[in-house]
C-alpha cells in the first residue's frame, strides 16, 4: 500500500494539540510531500513562542507518520510564523456592517476574472454545501478560486471549510482572507461571535456585503462563488445590482416544494437581469449502504424537466450521502477527497470549466 498525503494528513489530524484541537483542524501542517515512501512536511506554529513548546509534538508527528504503511522516510521541521516581536500597537479595529456607500453602478471586483452566484429560492436544499464543494473541486482542477459567504444572518462556510480565525486588517480598510483547501475564502461569520445573532437591518446586510466585496484583498482569482442566503431579499437585490455578475445558478431538490421556491429565485435573476447560468439538481439520489439500492428520496429528474422548460443548462445531479454531511461537518468538504461523491463534483466543475463559466 502506498502513502498519499490524505492518509497522512488524516493521521496527522490524531495529533492533539496542548491547547485544544489537531495539527490539521489548526492549520499548521505546510509543505507536505509525498514521494515514493519519503514523507517531508513542516509543521508551522503561530509564533517562535509556541514553537519552542511543541518539539514534542514533532516527534509524536514523525514516529506516527513512519508507522503508515508504505512510509520509508520521515522528515518533519519545527518553525514559525516569524521572529518573535516586541508587542505592537494593534492595527485600527474594522467595523463590518456599515451603511453601504453610494457607487455609480455595478462594480468589478479587482482581480477577479468571473463572479457566480449560488442561490436557491428556500433553505434547507443544500446550497451551501454544494458552494463549498464546488469551490474546493474547481481548486483541484487548477482554478484559482474564491468563496464568499454572503448569508449575513446564518453563515456555514467558516464550519464547513474548516477555518475560525478572524481574518487581518493591517489598516483598518483592507480585509486579508483565509485559505482553506486551496480556496480563498472570506464570511462574515469570521468576522463576529458565531454564538451571537446578526440582528442588522437592510442597510447593513447591504453595507456588509459591499465591504466583503471591495475591501476583501481577493487577489488575482479565476472565479469568485458567492454562497448566497436562501430567497430573495436584500442580499441578492444588492449584488446583482451593485456587482458585475458573471451570473447565477440556481441549486434545488427535485421535489415539488422546492422547485416552487427555486423558479422565485430564478424570476429573481431574471429581473434584475442576471444571466441564469444553470440549475444543480442536489439529493437526487440515495444509495442504500448496506443494500446498494437507489432511492430517490426527494424524487428525481424535476430539476432537468425545469431546466429544459425555460431554456437553461442542466448541470448535474448531486447525491444525497451521510458522508457528505460528516466532510462539511468536519470542516473537509467531500470534495476535498476522491469518493464517488468528491467525483460528482469533479464532473460539476470540470462541466463548468469547459463552458467557459470558470
Amino acid at each position: 500500500m502506498m502513502a498519499t498525503k490524505d492518509l497522512v494528513l488524516q493521521a496527522l489530524g490524531q495529533i492533539a494539540l496542548p491547547d485544544g484541537g489537531s495539527l490539521t483542524s489548526r492549520d499548521m501542517v505546510r509543505a507536505l510531500s509525498v514521494t515514493g515512501g519519503a514523507v517531508t512536511f513542516v509543521i508551522e506554529a503561530p509564533s517562535p513562542e509556541i514553537a519552542a513548546s511543541l518539539e514534542n509534538i514533532r516527534q509524536k508527528a514523525e514516529e506516527t507518520v513512519r508507522d503508515l504503511a508504505g512510509v520509508t522516510s520521515v522528515s518533519v521541521v519545527l518553525t514559525a510564523h516569524g521572529p518573535a516581536a516586541a508587542p505592537k500597537t494593534p492595527p485600527p479595529s474594522l467595523k463590518i456592517g456599515q451603511h453601504p456607500k453610494p457607487q455609480a453602478g455595478p462594480m468589478a471586483v479587482s482581480g477577479v476574472d468571473r463572479i457566480l452566484a449560488i442561490g436557491s429560492g428556500k433553505g434547507g436544499v443544500g446550497k451551501s454545501t454544494v458552494s463549498s464543494n464546488l469551490a474546493v473541486a474547481l481548486a483541484k482542477q487548477g482554478r484559482k478560486v474564491g468563496l464568499l459567504d454572503a448569508d449575513i444572518y446564518g453563515p456555514s462556510q467558516p464550519r464547513m471549510m474548516g477555518v475560525n480565525k478572524r481574518p487581518a486588517s493591517p489598516d483598518g480598510k483592507t480585509i486579508i482572507p483565509l485559505q482553506a483547501h486551496g480556496v480563498t475564502m472570506m464570511s462574515i461569520g469570521l468576522m463576529v461571535d458565531e454564538k451571537k445573532a446578526v440582528v442588522w437591518r437592510g442597510p447593513m446586510l447591504m453595507g456588509a456585503l459591499q465591504q466583503m466585496l471591495g475591501q476583501v484583498e481577493w487577489g488575482k482569482l479565476d472565479v469568485l462563488i458567492v454562497d448566497l442566503p436562501p430567497g430573495t431579499g436584500d442580499v441578492q437585490l444588492t449584488l446583482c445590482q451593485k456587482t458585475q455578475l458573471t451570473g447565477a445558478i440556481v441549486v434545488s431538490t427535485p421535489q415539488d416544494v422546492a422547485l416552487l421556491d427555486a423558479r422565485k429565485a430564478l424570476d429573481m435573476f431574471n429581473t434584475l437581469k442576471t444571466p441564469v447560468l444553470g440549475l444543480i439538481e442536489n439529493m437526487s439520489s440515495y444509495i442504500c449502504p448496506e443494500c446498494g439500492h437507489e432511492a430517490h428520496l426527494f424524487g428525481h429528474g424535476g430539476v432537468a424537466e425545469e431546466a429544459k422548460r425555460i431554456g437553461v443548462p442542466f448541470l448535474g445531479a448531486l447525491p444525497l450521502h451521510l458522508d457528505v454531511r460528516l466532510a462539511g461537518d468536519a470542516g473537509t468538504p467531500i470534495a476535498v477527497g476522491d469518493s464517488p461523491e468528491a467525483n460528482a463534483y469533479a464532473q460539476l466543475a470540470a462541466r463548468l470549466v469547459a463552458g467557459g463559466m470558470a
